[in-house]
């Protein structure tokens, strides 16, 4: 057995500015102050398949198992992620540090991410040490993610620093959400758990990309996608809960500049998709797998299904809603009918999974509902023209509403 290493990881997550400072400040330069500094709580209770003992954040259980994912690892892994409370700084910051403290060896990894709030929601999660964010923020959450091929591995984790600071600017986040057309595939995988620890249900709601940095974490819906058929009839808001298919590190709508790997490939097209249309990577995803179709993509049983009322997989239309702005709304008591109207004799155009964060573009009367947060006559018009019932709402943020 190799002998395991000590190793200290040095983490940078860069936050660019996409506003100047108020007005009352920009007549005379800011007073220079030191990064803001704080260590993450390893010991918090909630982590997924995480345990701290005697002094080391460790796997729960370290043996894989036919049931871990995500489904696109070369090999089964145990896998366990710890998600630090979220701190609220300060002041605004445009740049996060971070340090870990680990022990791997074996085949272990320890490795830690960060995102940081601003008015539209949460940034994408970032690998530290090339982590590029679009806004300031306010506030900053970290993760740890711990994996391990075997028993003989080892992957602990002993401290997690982070301090946060002031950087440059860059240029501004579109407030529209970016949409492409990719080809989708069905998960499937009833019993299996995902790689935020959800247990896959029978038509249950989700979506998977290839890449953690949109990977929400298990019960929220803190990076959703819009997912439509291609003649647009049909539409699914659905949380991201899971990583894959083929690739686990292919964000393929950013831009080269921040795409994790692959950066040669236009700004929307995964790899998966270059590789079997192309011959791209000798036709092969980053595992040396050969690539069998093209999707960048994966929708669970009852998205699939009942969401856009596919019989196959096919090429859809998605928007990854978090890169774009504006008010949102988080479906409480899902999965919730999307209408063509306010009232529940319009037809369904598809529909809202629970914990979907959809975004809100202005509210009207309509049919009285009796849901199951509120009984409430309020309909919401969603970017794109359908509807629904705040009676289903469980909470709205970001600008307010106007009425339409």
């Amino acid at each position: 057995m190799a002998r395991a290493r000590r190793t200290v990881i040095a983490l940078t997550a860069l936050l660019t500015a996409t506003a100047g400072l108020p007005a009352a400040a920009s007549a005379a330069p800011a007073r220079a102050t030191g990064p803001e500094r704080w260590s993450a709580d390893l010991a918090v209770a909630g982590g997924d398949d995480v345990t701290w003992r005697a002094g080391r954040l460790r796997l729960a259980d370290p043996r894989p198992t036919a049931r871990t994912r995500p489904a696109a690892a070369s090999g089964p892994v145990a896998e366990g992620i710890l998600l630090a409370a979220p701190r609220a700084l300060d002041r605004p910051a445009t740049r996060v540090r971070a340090r870990l403290a680990a022990r791997t060896g074996d085949g272990g990894t320890a490795t830690a991410e960060v995102r940081g709030w601003r008015a539209s929601g949460w940034t994408e999660w970032r690998d530290a040490t090339e982590a590029v964010f679009d806004q300031p923020v306010t506030r900053v959450q970290a993760r740890v993610v711990l994996t391990a091929p075997g028993t003989a591995a080892e992957a602990t984790v002993t401290d997690l620093t982070l301090a946060a600071d002031q950087a440059a600017t860059a240029a501004t986040q579109p407030t529209a959400g970016r949409t492409y057309r990719v080809y989708a595939t069905r998960i499937g995988l009833v019993g299996g758990v995902t790689a935020n620890g959800h247990v896959v249900g029978a038509r249950d709601h989700f979506a998977a990309l290839p890449t953690r940095r949109g990977l929400s974490p298990r019960g929220t819906g803190d990076y959703t996608v819009k997912v439509c058929t291609t003649n647009g009839n049909r539409c699914e808001y659905a949380p991201v809960w899971d990583v894959g298919p083929w690739n686990t590190r292919d964000d393929w709508w950013n831009p080269p500049t921040v795409r994790e790997n692959w950066r040669d490939l236009p700004q929307g097209r995964p790899e998966a998709q270059a590789a079997y249309e192309d011959g791209y990577h000798r036709g092969r995803d980053q595992f040396g797998r050969v690539v069998r179709n093209p999707a960048g993509l994966d929708l669970a049983d009852g998205t699939f299904w009942d969401g856009l009322r596919l019989t196959d997989n096919a090429w859809v239309d998605v928007t990854l809603l978090w890169t774009g702005g504006g008010a949102r709304a988080i479906v409480g008591s899902g999965p919730l009918t999307l209408r063509t109207g306010a009232g529940t004799s319009y037809a369904s155009r598809g529909l809202a999974a629970t914990h979907a964060q959809v975004p809100v573009q202005c509210y009207l009367t309509g049919e009285r509902i009796a849901g199951t947060y509120r009984t409430t006559t309020r309909w919401y018009r969603l970017v794109g023209g359908t509807y629904v019932s705040h009676a289903y709402l469980s909470s709205i943020s970001g600008p307010p509403v106007p009425r339409c």
